[in-house]
């Protein structure tokens, strides 16, 4: 490992390639910044560009823009409520929050740190344990998958205000309503899309987060200006941008945090199909389940911890999502597809033998992702006060600009009209609902997830004969199983002990009378 690691660094240190890593770090966040232009779109781009420069070169530059991407995009999510790729919508629920509190500042701040240390976290597991989480990747059979997801669905108390569970629970069978618009992966009949060929191919995630997110905030600055928490910080009463300093408490506050969302969205990562956004999802999640209950009803509402989770998890997912690409020649991610076959066209067979007869380009990707890390701090921790400055904008020109993203943004996606109005009509939808105090979050969780589940579940009854079998079949499908019922319960045990202390104080209360 250490002779991979010293060709490593003498492929990234040659002067092209450093260059190389800087160039695909700002294309990538810029890209990143713009709602609706993910890193698939760039990479995509780039691949006959790539050509000219060699497979080393050209991978140390995919790379450095996948990871700028998912840097920089949550700044639009931070400032403006429109993830600008869908791994950073996690961010925007607490993120635009603590922007709208005048703090805009800090929350770029927190996301820098964390993106830094959640992707060299990733880097260093990477490079550590890359054969091993390969096997272990492998392991993951449809029926484990079945049961993770069922884990990721159990986080919908997580995003559900008290005493609105089942206002989240109504909105999670939303999002799974959605993912079954299309045609049927298995018998290739179309499904509930009324006869609109546009709907043949399902319904985009970036429409729906941008319709549900970005366009119905700005529809919400509309009907209710007057409302006080969608005040511009551009008030005389409220600072600008704010500190971008973070004090001793607020760094104890989210460093556990910062860890634990690391290694869990690396691990997400590792797995094929699962990516960037799950990972920031269930990392939110999982920290609000685990967040003390004075701090867990901050979530939501401007929390710390519920920006750094994601932010950390995402870019940790990034760089786990390469370990199935290089050792395996599987895809964890859209992105890593692209790559893939950005791989096969250079003549390289990316898998088990990458790391023997093309170790120059195993390593070099992985060195670089520390380099990398690196330029995105310093070229994003300086530009934080005129990022910041976005919110310094009248709010009635700060909602244009919020509208023209999203609908350029998904145009530029799929070139259809048809997706705007729909985008639209989705967002008249969410303003409605999100007027009636329905959280978003769910729907959307449930739209990631639909998808996965339906294929896996349906591979599962097929090798189980019809039966539900496979859930205890498999030690690790019913290890994933029970962690998943035992999260489930544990609100339930909250809910219980707060009835019990209610009632305690209803009996003092009469005795008192």
């Amino acid at each position: 490992m250490f002779d991979g690691i010293m060709l490593g660094l003498s492929t990234v240190l040659d002067w092209n390639n450093l260059l190389y890593v800087i160039v695909g770090c700002f294309v990538g966040t810029f890209i990143g910044m713009l709602p609706g232009l993910g890193p698939i779109t760039a990479i995509a781009l780039m691949i006959p560009i790539t050509y000219s420069i060699g497979a080393d070169s050209g991978m140390i530059l995919m790379a450095g823009v996948y990871y700028g991407a998912i840097f920089g995009g949550s700044t639009s999510s931070i400032l403006i409520n429109a993830p600008g790729v869908a791994g950073t919508v996690a961010s925007s629920f607490d993120g635009y929050p603590l922007a709208k509190q005048g703090h805009a500042g800090k929350a770029l701040a927190i996301a820098a740190y964390s993106s830094f240390i959640g992707g060299t976290i990733g880097a260093i597991l990477l490079m550590v344990a890359a054969p091993l989480l390969a096997k272990v990747s492998l392991s993951f059979q449809s029926p484990d998958y079945v049961v993770l997801m069922f884990l990721g669905l159990t986080a919908i108390a997580a995003f559900s205000n008290k005493g609105q569970f089942l206002k989240a629970m109504m909105m999670t069978v939303f999002g799974l309503m959605l993912a079954t618009v299309g045609i049927d992966p298995s018998s290739g009949t179309e499904r509930f899309t009324l006869g609109q060929a546009d709907l043949l191919d399902g319904i985009s995630f970036l429409l729906v987060a941008m319709a549900t997110f970005a366009l119905a905030e700005a529809l919400i600055n509309v009907v209710r200006p007057e409302k006080k928490e969608t005040k511009s910080i551009n008030d005389s009463d409220t600072p600008q941008i704010g500190s971008t300093k973070l004090t001793k408490e607020e760094i104890k506050d989210i460093a556990p945090v910062i860890g634990r969302s690391s290694i869990l969205g690396f691990i997400v990562g590792v797995l094929p199909g699962a990516g960037a956004t799950i990972a920031s999802f269930m990392a939110y999640a999982t920290e609000r389940n685990l967040a003390p209950k004075g701090l867990k009803e901050k979530f939501g509402k401007g929390s710390l911890r519920g920006l750094a989770a994601p932010e950390s998890a995402n870019n940790a997912a990034c760089t786990g999502s390469f370990v199935p690409l290089l050792t395996l020649g599987i895809p964890g991610s859209g992105t890593t597809a692209i790559m893939l076959g950005a791989l096969i066209a250079y003549g390289i067979q990316p898998g088990p033998m990458l790391m023997q007869e093309n170790p120059s380009v195993f390593w070099a990707v992985i060195v670089s992702m520390y380099f990398g890390n690196i330029v995105l701090l310093i070229l994003n921790l300086p530009l934080i006060p005129y990022f910041a400055k976005v919110l310094a904008m009248p709010k009635s020109v700060l909602t244009i600009m919020i509208l023209f993203f999203s609908l350029i943004g998904v145009y530029l996606v799929s070139f259809n009209t048809f997706d705007l109005f729909m985008m639209v009509g989705f967002a008249v939808v969410a303003l409605v609902l999100r007027l009636l105090a329905f959280p978003m979050a769910p729907l959307l969780l449930g739209f990631i997830l639909g998808d996965m589940i339906e294929r896996n579940f349906r591979r599962s009854m097929m090798i189980s004969d019809g039966s539900l079998s496979f859930l205890w079949e498999r030690p690790l499908t019913l290890s994933i199983f029970i962690i998943s019922i035992l999260v489930l319960l544990f609100p339930l045990k909250d809910f219980i002990t707060q009835r019990r202390a209610d009632k305690a104080a209803l009996k003092v209360k009469q005795e008192h009378a």
